[in-house]
């Protein structure tokens, strides 16, 4: 979880950089924007990795077992 505490904010500062550098014609609105769009698009994925994982470990996933 302290991972996650780290990646997200800084695939997020990464992404705003990387966009500063590539589209400086974009406003600062537009960077944030896409950037958080990048990183909720990324946590999705994740998320929905993770409970593929769980889904498929589990005979009973309501009761754990």
């Amino acid at each position: 979880m302290a991972g996650g505490t780290l990646f997200f904010p800084g695939l997020f500062a990464l992404c705003s950089w990387a966009l500063r550098r590539w589209r400086p014609e974009w406003t600062g609105t537009d960077r944030v924007m896409i950037s958080t769009r990048l990183v909720s698009s990324v946590q999705a994925v994740l998320a929905t990795g993770s409970g593929i994982v769980i889904i498929r470990s589990c005979n009973d996933v309501v009761a754990g077992s």
